[in-house]
């Protein structure tokens, strides 16, 4: 597949091959040439989590209730005395 330089040295990476990367925006990226001259494009980061997959993530880390509840815990954080 064949793609164009644009005048600010942007190209579309094709979407197979975003795809097969597990490329989404603001992914990483890393250009290396090899000794054949051949560009390689890696991602240096794992592809960016969505909201949902984050917050299916973080359900269930606090074990345990605030102590003194919301009230006592949104003080804490106003820095209520």
């Amino acid at each position: 597949m064949e793609t164009t330089l644009t005048s600010k040295g942007q190209a579309t990476i094709p979407k197979h091959i975003r795809d097969s990367l597990g490329l989404k925006p603001g992914s990483k990226l890393e250009f290396t040439v090899n000794e054949a001259g051949e560009i390689v494009l890696r991602p240096t980061t794992t592809p960016t989590e969505t909201m949902q997959q984050r917050l299916d993530r973080a359900v269930g880390i606090l074990k345990e209730p605030w102590p003194g509840g919301t009230d006592a815990f949104m003080a804490l954080m106003r820095g209520d005395d």
